[in-house]
């Protein structure tokens, strides 16, 4: 069973013979208690080609100390990580095991390099004795186990946040750190600096003498010319585009194994824009070769909407039941919520960790690297952006000035309720193919993003009305069959009913002002 800790600290350079200065006077500080020496002794694993340390991951197994076991450090920003621990055992458990798999994939994991640090704790504590910070003098030593053959020993100084502490602390810490002379650590983690020192390039110590230093002992000077960097073209920006969407995939898939908030969201939608991206520059990639790729994350998608689209139902009905008054209750509604909600998550979660740990998603994964390694560029991506890009906008915006048009003239019911839904999927790829723009149009593109987003929170707003009134038919249903009163479940349809018949009505004003905001770009002004 694995537990979470948010680990906020920062890391410092120490001497030799450097001690901890007197904290005491940092103001706050009551007293600065000794907790005595630790001896810790952990080994770091990683692949052969240091996937995890490249995405400033550390995995370590330790023992020694009050938290002997395995532990995953993931980046949350600068000196923030989340550590997520697991019990002491020889084999790395399972639960973290998934949590690097999408970086991993099904190359092995070696153990790189083995710290061992003698650690000298002190805690800074309040005038009610609540922790502030723990500081601690590491001396460490560091041996490489594999892809190099070196050692090396240091000193550092390390202040880690309490639980729930304020970060302007940790200011005030190194406001004294500073004035004795101990400056921040030049590397980010234990690990980084060990492999930076341990590693075969380290060994030499100097780089070897040039020819001309062998000939004369001097080496002749040399004029650099610095060539002028070549403009970005139209390939350019949609490549990186698409590369922060498979950048943005890896780097959440440890969060929606975790279940943390929105991160399923998140994914969901770094898949679409992905897709949406293949298909609206179908010009600058070749759609031969990723139209092959959107069907995956088609798929991708459709199994993470499985746990999204639950999760705004849920929401929404919660909330609508909140807003209604008691009067209109009628039997045991949040109960059967609750337990319609319960059993249709729990479902899902398990089906979406499966699609993670399975083959067709890690292949995925390895397609997109390939792609971006090798992109299937076509002639127009050597063009302007401005031109390539701007026209790719353009086509996207009048497909989807259509649909709202349809939608607009669609007849209630079921006719207007499926164009509406046409017309928001076609405002998301507008609004991506907009975003992968803005670099190269600028605050046009940019004004785009914005309206489209507006356009399409309305045009989803009428959307979850649909799909809410459909899970108000299934849990009246439920509610009938058990013997209970289904009064409340149509008081909630008829409102949601409402609620889609507003949007019907602004949608016609608020497509006129859209349109014509959108002018400057797509060229209908």
């Amino acid at each position: 069973m694995a537990d979470t800790k948010r680990e906020i600290e920062r890391k410092y350079e120490a001497g030799e013979s450097a001690g901890l200065p007197d904290l005491s006077g940092v103001s706050g500080v009551a007293s600065v208690i000794d907790k005595g020496l630790a001896e810790l002794d952990a080994t770091y694993y990683d692949t052969a080609d240091q996937r995890l340390a490249a995405a400033s991951i550390t995995l370590r197994r330790r023992t020694g100390g009050d938290d002997a076991g395995w532990h995953l450090k993931l980046p949350v920003s600068d000196g923030v990580r989340d550590e997520i621990r697991a019990p002491l055992s020889d084999a790395l458990p399972r639960s973290l095991a998934g949590l690097v798999r999408s970086r991993v994939r099904d190359a092995e994991l070696l153990a790189l390099v083995r710290l061992q640090s003698a650690r000298d704790v002190s805690h800074l504590v309040d005038a009610s004795g609540g922790l502030l910070a723990e500081v601690s003098v590491d001396r460490v030593r560091a041996e490489r186990l594999s892809g190099g053959d070196g050692s090396t020993d240091w000193t550092e100084i390390e202040v880690e946040l309490a639980d729930d502490g304020d970060p302007a602390f940790l200011d005030k810490v190194e406001k004294k750190l500073r004035k004795a002379g101990i400056s921040r650590s030049k590397s980010a983690s234990k690990l980084a600096r060990a492999l930076a020192e341990t590693g075969k390039q380290a060994e030499s110590g100097k780089a070897k003498p040039t020819k001309q230093t062998k000939q004369t002992g001097r080496k002749k000077p040399k004029v650099v010319v610095t060539a002028e960097p070549e403009p970005p073209t139209a390939g350019d920006h949609v490549l990186a585009y698409v590369r922060a969407q498979r950048d943005a995939i890896v780097e959440l898939d440890p969060a929606v194994r975790r279940d943390v908030y929105d991160s399923v969201h998140r994914m969901r939608v770094a898949t679409r824009r992905l897709r949406s991206s293949f298909r609206s520059y179908g010009k600058v990639l070749d759609r031969a070769v990723t139209d092959p790729i959107g069907d995956e994350l088609k798929w991708l998608a459709g199994e993470l909407g499985v746990d999204r689209d639950q999760e705004v139902l849920t929401e929404r009905l919660t909330a609508a039941l909140d807003e209604l008054p008691r009067t209109l209750f009628a039997g045991p509604v949040r109960t059967r919520l609750r337990t319609w909600a319960h059993a249709r998550r729990g479902g899902s979660r398990r089906r979406l960790i499966a699609v993670l740990d399975g083959k067709r998603y890690l292949d995925l994964l390895a397609t997109l690297d390939s792609l971006v390694a090798e992109p299937p560029l076509l002639k127009a991506a050597a063009g302007p952006p401005d031109r390539v890009i701007g026209k790719a906008v353009r086509s996207d915006f009048a497909k989807l000035s259509a649909l709202v048009v349809q939608a607009i003239d669609a007849p209630p019911g079921t006719d207007r309720d499926l164009a509406i839904h046409e017309a928001r999927k076609k405002a998301k790829r507008t609004r991506y193919a907009a975003e992968a723009a803005t670099k190269a149009l600028s605050e046009p593109a940019v004004d785009l993003v914005r309206s489209m987003k507006s356009l399409q929170g309305l045009l989803g707003d009428h959307q979850d009305s649909v799909m809410t009134r459909l899970s108000l038919r299934d849990l009246a249903t439920q509610a009938h069959a058990a013997g209970e009163s289904s009064f409340t479940y149509g008081v909630l349809y008829g409102r949601e009913e409402q609620r889609a018949a507003d949007v019907e009505r602004a949608l016609p004003e608020a497509w006129t002002t859209i349109f014509a905001a959108a002018g400057g770009l797509v060229g209908t002004r």
